[in-house]
């Protein structure tokens, strides 16, 4: 049986309509911090569709529920909304927002997105979901359609979340970065599960992966849709290497890096780390003459044999030092920290 149509809009979407631009009946959850969390377990691919049908349908149910409650929609000066302040994008692709654009343009914004009052600004409005939609409505001139609802944090978090996880929006990396976030920021585990729709050890292995990626790697590279948690796994075994770390921390600023696509950006730095194995090297440092110091460097290590017979005290004048030397080497390399 058809949904009845709470919003008392027209929703026959025209034919090769997108999800953006389908019926408002189909408009993604408000948060419901009641609802249980979604646990992964041992269960077939099969099952586990079965299940997410049932449980998407449930959540456009639950929508209509409190839509039905005095919630209504309302147009919106772009302007006045800013974005959520745990970003879950790393980038919006611009081939995907041209399509979205095209397709509004043409049929009209069918779906508003959920804003919250900002609790900072007065006036102002933070988005919880819809995104790609504002950014569309922005190039595209006018106001924009939305569902206002004063949220928690908690809430917001959670469906921004659910939004995004119902869509299988966001890549593998943006979903890993995005709960890496929300831990700095203080936010349970139960309610990080609840946004993402993961279990505790899924939720573990994201962490534990995004926190072994600096920041500013993630974020150069962006979205990368194309690669899992496989391959990022594999980079961030390779920067476990300090001299492959700092090589990636510089290449990422390259000219050529920025040109390419974000799934492009990827394989570059990836194949760059994987080739970047330094030959084995041996040298000398000499003092008035003498051979003070012989110089043996491979991949993983460099090391420094001092000639007590040369120089007789300057392997322990060197040894006391290491602080002092450690602590100028970070001022000399702060640009490459993450």
């Amino acid at each position: 049986m058809a949904r009845k149509n709470i919003f008392g809009a027209d929703t026959d979407a025209p034919a090769g309509a997108s999800a953006e631009t389908g019926s408002l009946a189909d408009i993604r959850p408000l948060a419901n911090l009641d609802r249980p969390l979604r646990r992964s377990g041992p269960v077939g691919a099969f099952s586990q569709s079965l299940g997410s049908i049932s449980e998407k349908a449930q959540r456009a149910a639950d929508l209509e529920k409190q839509l039905a409650h005095g919630q209504t929609i309302v147009e919106l000066d772009p302007s006045l909304i800013d974005s959520s302040f745990v970003p879950d994008r790393l980038e919006i692709d611009p081939e995907g927002l041209n399509s979205l654009v095209g397709q509004i343009r043409e049929h009209g914004q069918q779906v508003p997105i959920l804003v919250r009052p900002h609790p900072d600004a007065e006036g102002r409005y933070q988005v919880a979901y819809g995104h790609r939609r504002l950014a569309a409505i922005r190039k595209i001139g006018g106001a924009i359609k939305a569902v206002i609802r004063p949220l928690t944090d908690e809430q917001l978090v959670v469906s921004q979340g659910q939004e995004n996880n119902a869509r299988t929006d966001l890549s593998y990396i943006e979903r890993t970065f995005f709960a890496l976030r929300l831990e700095r920021r203080g936010f349970s585990r139960d309610i990080i599960m609840s946004s993402l729709g993961v279990d505790k050890a899924a939720l573990s292995r994201m962490i534990a992966l995004a926190s072994r990626l600096p920041d500013a790697l993630i974020e150069a590279i962006g979205p990368a849709p194309s690669f899992g948690r496989t391959r990022w796994a594999e980079v961030a075994d390779l920067l476990d290497n300090a001299l492959k770390k700092a090589r990636a921390l510089k290449l990422i600023h390259a000219d050529e890096f920025k040109a390419l696509s974000s799934d492009g950006r990827f394989e570059h730095l990836f194949e760059q780390l994987r080739a970047a194995k330094p030959k084995p090297r041996s040298g000398e440092w000499r003092a008035d003459g003498s051979r003070a110091v012989k110089v043996t460097e491979t991949e993983g290590q460099l090391t420094l044999n001092f000639n007590k017979a040369a120089v007789p005290k300057f392997g322990a004048f060197v040894e006391k030092r290491l602080d002092r030397l450690y602590e100028e080497f970070l001022k000399e390399n702060e640009e490459l920290e993450p």
